[in-house]
């Protein structure tokens, strides 16, 4: 069940930045722009947006998981991403979408701040920085979707595997402990999805990644930074 928690405001601990590149702290500038928005959470597996609603407002996640698909006129599901805390969607209203062109998914406990369209645009004109900010990531995003276009036309599936499970772990993020990440369970159907293979193929490439210690079972997924060589392997 959806549950909404009051306005108040969240306390923020200060971010240690690199002076050399800006760390976008999208929860920071928020709080800090006195943005009106509501906190809603959801239950694994709760949609938070159907295709088809009405696009009305932006999303910023502050907790969990949430998966964007979409379905084609056949019933065909794909999964377009897989987004994290810190990840905007929903932002396709600002750019005059009527209507959610996919769905949105939690697949994990999700907390979410939700920002009515003119809100959002209120604030990307009076918070310079702020919509300096957001321009950035939204363009690091799209550059994130090439990677992705790329990724699926010419690199095999293990390596196509491999780099899902990187992103989604939020390697080079800036955190001190690169060495090992825990990913939420995860299921191979959405993995299988998400990189446009079977799940036999998957659960085969995950037990090879086991098998030399990339990955670990064990509170969850267990995502070493040796996979690393996967991706860079030719």
């Amino acid at each position: 069940m959806v549950r909404l928690r009051t306005m108040s405001k969240l306390t923020v601990q200060p971010k240690k930045t690199n002076k050399k590149k800006a760390v976008f702290d999208a929860q920071a500038f928020l709080d800090s722009g006195g943005v009106a928005r509501k906190i809603v959470e959801f239950a694994k597996k709760e949609v938070v947006f159907a295709q088809g609603d009405p696009a009305k407002t932006v999303l910023y996640i502050q907790q969990g998981r949430v998966k964007l698909t979409v379905v084609n006129g056949t019933g065909k599901e794909a999964v377009v991403a897989v987004l994290g805390p810190g990840d905007f969607f929903g932002e396709g209203c600002l750019a005059g979408q009527p209507i959610r062109i996919g769905a949105a998914t939690a697949t994990a406990p999700t907390i979410v701040l939700v920002i009515d369209k003119s809100e959002m645009i209120r604030v990307l004109h009076a918070e310079h920085e702020f919509s300096d900010r957001f321009i950035s990531y939204m363009l690091t995003r799209n550059i994130r979707i090439e990677a992705d276009l790329v990724d699926q036309l010419f690199n095999s599936t293990e390596k196509r595997l491999a780099r899902a499970l990187l992103l989604l772990a939020r390697y080079g993020k800036g955190d001190n402990d690169q060495s090992q990440k825990v990913l939420p369970r995860i299921s191979q159907e959405t993995l299988a999805e998400t990189i446009g293979t079977t799940r036999s193929r998957v659960n085969l490439f995950m037990n090879k990644f086991k098998k030399m210690g990339f990955i670990e079972y064990s509170d969850g997924l267990k995502i070493n930074s040796s996979l690393l060589s996967v991706v860079l392997h030719d």
